[in-house]
């Protein structure tokens, strides 16, 4: 088994399955699907701080995650947010996540983190318009010169 050949791959469905949870959070929490919020059982209403911009964000970087499109930057918020999550709304209750409930918070904080630290994989996006930046373009064969002289 040539395991440094799976890592890009493995990467890239580690990415995938992340960013769509967290996808599927923020519509829970924006549209009230799959149940709503954990919280109220119905979609946090519109521009309500801090729930509406956490659930927009985890939709718009979930999404963006998901797709391997701005990966880096998207997870980042992503972390950070979460890690906002964290020490706000659960590590004031207790410090372990296992007594205040933030396993979600800290799981995702530290998995962003890691796609935002090494990159979207192999199947993103992101990788492919790399590509498509660093070929360069074939450029067109030389038309043969014409001679001065006429035979």
């Amino acid at each position: 088994m040539n395991v440094p050949r799976l890592g890009g791959p493995t990467l890239s469905l580690f990415r995938i399955v992340i960013g769509l949870l967290f996808a599927l959070h923020g519509l829970a929490s924006v549209f009230g699907l799959f149940g709503g919020n954990p919280v109220t059982g119905r979609a946090i209403a519109l521009g309500a701080w801090p729930g509406w911009w956490a659930a927009l964000i985890q939709l718009v970087c979930g999404t963006l995650v998901l797709a391997g499109l701005f990966t880096r930057p998207a997870a980042l918020l992503a972390s950070g947010s979460m890690a906002y999550a964290y020490f706000v709304v659960h590590q004031p209750d207790d410090l372990l996540p296992l007594r205040n409930g933030g396993e979600l918070s800290a799981l995702f904080c530290w998995s962003f983190l890691l796609i935002a630290a090494l990159g979207p994989g192999s199947w993103a996006l992101d990788t492919l318009l790399s590509r498509r930046r660093d070929v360069p373009s074939t450029p067109e064969a030389p038309m043969p010169e014409r001679s001065s002289m006429v035979v």
